[in-house]
């Protein structure tokens, strides 16, 4: 697969230093890079408190604090501090397996990135009890067996949680205790060495860990650890077929083969993780929103975009999107990141960030505590709000947006700055001569086109900032203190700016947005609609039942002894407009067939609601009486387009698929 390659190296009409960037034979000089032999990453994170939030992301966080996230220590019994494996020596206790790390993970990078005190000091509470209870023979954490065999993988998440510790705090003591945990799986027999299905699946994460502390203590056999792990870790690399169809799976684990090419040098290796991504979205992604529908697992004939995908499996791609754009200087990661964050996860959620469901699907008219099964691949009430239900979502969804915010500047090789994910925050960063420089950026993206940035700087210093032009972008335009930059900009890549900058500078890019149509012809010619990079879905009035989260919980949720129940209710949410329309639209004349409005942001900095969307679309459709509820209480499966249907026009708002709980977003075409 012929990748696309990331720079444009511009000449702007400002003094310029036109050094070319080297990515290739160089490593940054103030923040950890790839170490040799390992391929140099094309881009490099920074510290986890570099980025400081503004805007609706600053918003979401905060609300993440202060609802489900902030309070789960209170209300889930694997967060409990009595009789929890992950406070003994032993690994012994009652409760203990992924939803702890899966929790800290996020929760601490929300305290890193908000400078919670209370939120780092809890952090790190569950830290250290990781750190002082190692046991002598190197091993750490739950001692879960499957088959008389050690499951490593609720490790690996906790390792994440360790990396982005030190990245904040530089504590001695988690490189020591990285190495000894290493070396004793180094140890392990291949036999007793990832077997189970989930750590099998997800040797990539363990590989990662591998690899960022060889980039820190250059340890040798490290390497031969690496390698271990990529051999007994799940295929893969297959041409035509997944070691399996999980949607968490895929979506976490399909970057493997391309973490490993870092080592390995081989093409192939990057290639299957190319392949891997196309593979499943042929077969089940022909749907809006960056994802597909797997339910809890992708089945033959299950690929109508009424099949969902798991809050987890939204999670794990945005981060997945994050890792591949280091590895590969491929800004396709970064749109594909901003699709899922944009149109599938904020849906995922209540707008106070205190429920959430497990699964959500772009064509969803019901959102109940009823078993869809088998319409749904998932037995139980898996489409409800509910703060208590599914245990790895109800845990996981909280790095989403973490992560998402700190991956949204990296360093270059070069010793540069790249904007990877336009979101209103403050970076502050070496660069250059090792300068430190704040870079402000202004923007409410992606709901406006310009974003403004603004140097900090207390000398003037040379270095190349990086800016993506998305791919969906044909005619993005730069401005440095108002003078235009002449430079020819290509979607789906990266521009430098190789300039000499002084306090004040300001660069404006701006990306204007057009609508775009996609037709999804494997999907029965269904379409989907498009302004700039975010998807749009038919406004159905939403009517919510407030219901008692106990009593409409997944069957294995568990809670604290003294949960108060009643400030966590759960929510049903009812379609009470007509939803089963076809939209008329002229392709080659898409400005007839659609209205753009714009409002007033929201006072509340939270755009992702119908009620607050700062666009709409106005469209004509006409309703398709066959097109119903089904057997299993879902909108049937898509009818084939053109459909033909009588009676007069009628006129439809169209709302941002990220702000709609209730959505059509795959239409069916009408004549």
């Amino acid at each position: 697969m012929k990748l696309l390659k990331l720079i444009i190296l511009i000449g702007c009409c400002f003094p310029v230093s036109a050094q070319q960037p080297n990515t290739v034979n160089s490593t940054n000089s103030y923040y950890v890079s790839n170490r040799q032999p390992l391929r140099p990453s094309s881009f490099i994170r920074l510290p986890p408190n570099a980025f400081k939030p503004k805007g609706w992301l600053l918003n979401f966080l905060k609300l993440q604090r202060n609802g489900l996230t902030g309070h789960l220590g209170e209300i889930s019994a694997w967060l409990t501090k009595t009789d929890n494996a992950w406070l003994a020596k032993d690994g012994k206790g009652k409760w203990g397996w992924e939803e702890l790390p899966y929790w800290l993970k996020g929760y601490a990078h929300i305290g890193y990135l908000l400078q919670d005190q209370q939120m780092i000091n809890e952090s790190n509470f569950w830290i250290n009890a990781v750190l002082e209870n190692q046991r002598p023979d190197g091993d750490f954490g739950p001692v879960v067996l499957r088959n008389g065999k050690r499951d490593l993988w609720t490790n690996m998440p906790m390792l994440w949680c360790l990396q982005s510790y030190y990245e904040y705090s530089n504590d001695a003591r988690v490189l020591p205790f990285m190495s000894k945990y290493f070396k004793w799986q180094l140890a392990l027999p291949d036999d007793q060495f990832l077997e189970d299905y989930w750590e099998n699946s997800r040797g990539g994460d363990n590989l990662y860990s591998v690899y960022w502390l060889y980039n820190r203590t250059g340890e040798p056999w490290l390497l031969d650890l690496a390698t271990k792990i990529d051999r007994n870790t799940a295929n893969w690399r297959q041409k035509d077929n997944l070691p399996n169809w999980h949607n968490v799976n895929v979506a976490q684990c399909f970057r493997e083969p391309a973490t490993y090419y870092m080592q390995s040098n081989d093409p192939a290796d990057l290639e299957s993780t190319y392949n891997d991504f196309k593979l499943i979205r042929d077969l089940y992604g022909q749907v809006p929103g960056g994802l597909f529908g797997a339910d809890e697992n992708a089945r033959k004939g299950y690929d109508d975009p009424r099949q969902a995908v798991e809050t987890c499996g939204m999670v794990e791609q945005m981060t997945s999107d994050q890792l591949l754009l280091q590895f590969t200087g491929d800004a396709m990661w970064a749109d594909n990141c901003e699709d899922v964050a944009f149109n599938m996860f904020p849906a995922a959620f209540m707008p106070d960030y205190r429920s959430l469901r497990y699964l959500t699907a772009p064509n969803m008219i019901v959102s109940d505590s009823k078993n869809h099964a088998p319409g749904i691949a998932n037995e139980g009430p898996f489409l409800m709000m509910n703060p208590f239900s599914s245990r790895c979502c109800q845990h996981n969804h909280a790095a989403g947006w973490a992560y998402y915010a700190a991956n949204s500047w990296m360093a270059t090789s070069d010793n540069g700055l790249a904007a990877q994910l336009y979101v209103a925050g403050d970076v502050t960063a070496k660069a250059g001569d090792g300068t430190a420089v704040t870079i402000t950026t202004a923007t409410q993206y992606p709901f406006e086109e310009a974003v403004t940035f603004t140097v900090k700087t207390a000398r003037t210093v040379s270095f190349p900032l990086y800016l993506r032009i998305p791919g969906w972008c044909t005619k993005a335009t730069i401005t440095v203190n108002g003078k235009p930059a002449a430079v020819r900009m290509t979607p789906g890549t990266y521009v430098a700016l190789p300039g000499t900058w002084k306090n004040g500078d300001k660069i404006v890019l701006k990306l204007p947005m057009q609508l775009q149509l996609r037709q999804w012809i494997r999907n029965k010619n269904s379409v989907s609609i498009n302004y700039g990079p975010l998807t749009f879905s038919l406004l159905i009035k939403e009517e919510y039942k407030k219901q008692d989260s106990k009593a409409t919980a997944i069957y294995d949720s568990r809670w604290q002894e003294n949960a108060d129940v009643t400030a966590w209710p759960s929510y049903e949410i009812f379609a009470a407009s007509p939803w089963n329309y076809g939209l008329q639209v002229d392709p080659k004349q898409l400005n007839r067939s659609f209205t753009i409005k714009k409002k007033p942001w929201p006072k509340d900095d939270n755009p992702f609601t119908n009620a607050t969307a700062p666009i709409t679309l106005i469209a004509t459709g006409k309703p398709i009486p066959g097109w119903t509820v089904d057997e299993h209480g879902l909108c049937a499966v898509l009818p084939v387009s053109p459909v033909t249907v009588s009676g007069p026009p009628t006129q439809l708002t169209l709302v941002p698929m990220g702000g709609a709980r209730l959505r059509i977003s795959s239409f069916p075409v009408v004549k």
